[in-house]
């Protein structure tokens, strides 16, 4: 009985072990993965390193989510302004200003 006890228990081990290295392969990449220079993610950094993160940071994630905070804000004002206070305001103001000023900068390069 405790011979098939500990063969399961040492099953059971072998299966976990293999199954965190297969995580530690997928969220952690060898660096050579993606060739010579390429940064995985977007380019600064590696963040935000998931692909549903890297679509949300988008032009087209942000608009989505801007159209579902204004139809959440016509719809329930009460709850999406309780909402809006579990925002870190001072990340979204620091990614707004970075927006605007790369959006300057983009149309400095254009124009001259």
């Amino acid at each position: 009985m405790a011979d098939r006890d500990a063969d399961a228990r040492n099953l059971i081990r072998t299966r976990l072990a293999q199954s965190r290295e297969e995580l530690r392969s997928i969220l952690y990449p060898p660096p050579g993965e993606y060739g010579e220079g390429h940064v995985p993610g977007n380019g600064r950094g590696g963040f935000p390193r998931s692909r549903t993160m890297q679509m949300l940071m988008s032009s087209r994630g942000l608009g989505t989510l801007g159209a579902l905070a204004g139809g959440l804000l016509i719809a329930r004002p009460v709850l999406a302004l309780r909402l809006l206070r579990l925002v870190p305001v001072s990340a979204v103001a620091k990614m707004l200003m970075a927006k605007a000023v790369g959006a300057l900068k983009s149309k400095s390069r254009d124009g001259a």
